[in-house]
């Protein structure tokens, strides 16, 4: 009987289109449903639950300070997971602070995205000394010290959410580009480029609309394992000084400001850190369900 179902599943699975595989495969992955599903819920309580919070991330309360969360003795309802060393609610910072960590992140992604699969499209259609030159230029970046690298420039520049994601966009790009490369050498051998090149398609033409579409897969794969680089990079950053500025809420920065307490408030620490943790394992594991889906020989159960 498991015979006939299977052969079944293939029979159907034969019949088809690519999109129609894609989303059978989606439906059935567990580890992408899990992290799309915890993915949403956080996106949900950072973007819209705040709305609804009349408290504001930024209002102190000296009397309130440091107030452990409700469950602990001492805490208050009022204040679900307690307050900081200002007095201020530490739900609704932490609640802003996925806002910030997903928009670096994302910012930072697509900043990376855009450099690398530029420069890797363009060595891998070109060749010779194209490549070569792009080759260099990856070698230079990945011979620096990224974080030691964005610490300076944020310094230097001044911190900002947008000097941020541009400074850990234009640091993160060396994996799109090496994906690309290798996949526009291989892409531009085949016949319907040859054949673009016959009916004159310019160089320009081809590389965007007979590459650049084939890419999208390898694309989207990378983009989502570079979010929670970008958003562990901001993190980093931020707990150093040079990142997200006080009092605007980030997860780097809650950390930072609860280390000097962490043996009598540890839930400073532990509260946006258990958020970081799983704003990353959500990305990773859509991450790495995308890289299932889009694969061909990938099986469905």
């Amino acid at each position: 009987m498991n015979i006939i179902n299977k052969l079944t599943a293939k029979k159907d699975l034969r019949d088809m289109t690519p999109s129609e595989v894609m989303l059978r495969k989606a439906r059935t992955h567990k580890g992408f449903k899990f992290g799309l599903g915890l993915l949403l819920v956080i996106a949900f309580l950072g973007f819209i639950a705040p709305l609804f919070i009349s408290v504001s991330p930024f209002e102190q309360d000296l009397s309130m300070r440091l107030l452990p969360p409700a469950w602990v003795d001492g805490g208050t309802w009022q204040h679900w997971l307690g307050t900081d060393g200002n007095g201020r609610d530490y739900l609704i910072r932490i609640l802003y602070g996925a806002r910030i960590s997903m928009t670096i992140g994302l910012g930072a992604a697509c900043v990376g995205m855009l450099i690398g699969v530029t420069l890797g499209i363009i060595a891998g259609f070109f060749g010779g000394w194209v490549d070569q030159v792009v080759n260099y230029i990856l070698t230079c970046q990945l011979a620096l010290p990224g974080l030691l690298l964005a610490m300076t420039i944020v310094f230097l520049v001044g911190p900002s959410i947008l000097v941020v994601i541009v400074v850990i966009g234009a640091l993160h790009w060396t994996l799109f580009l090496v994906v690309a490369r290798a996949a526009t050498k291989r892409i531009r051998s085949l016949d319907y480029v040859t054949a673009a090149q016959a009916i004159g398609a310019s160089k320009f033409q081809i590389m965007t609309r007979d590459v650049l579409p084939n890419l999208k897969n390898q694309i989207i794969v990378i983009f989502t394992l570079e979010v929670g680089v970008a958003i562990l990079s901001e993190a980093s950053l931020s707990f150093l000084g040079v990142g997200i500025q006080p009092p605007t809420p980030s997860w780097g920065l809650l950390i930072a400001e609860g280390k000097d307490a962490l043996f009598y408030q540890p839930w400073l620490i532990i509260l946006p850190g258990i958020a970081l943790f799983l704003l990353v394992l959500s990305i990773n594991m859509m991450g790495d369900g995308i890289r299932d889906i889009t694969d061909p020989e990938s099986n469905i159960e």
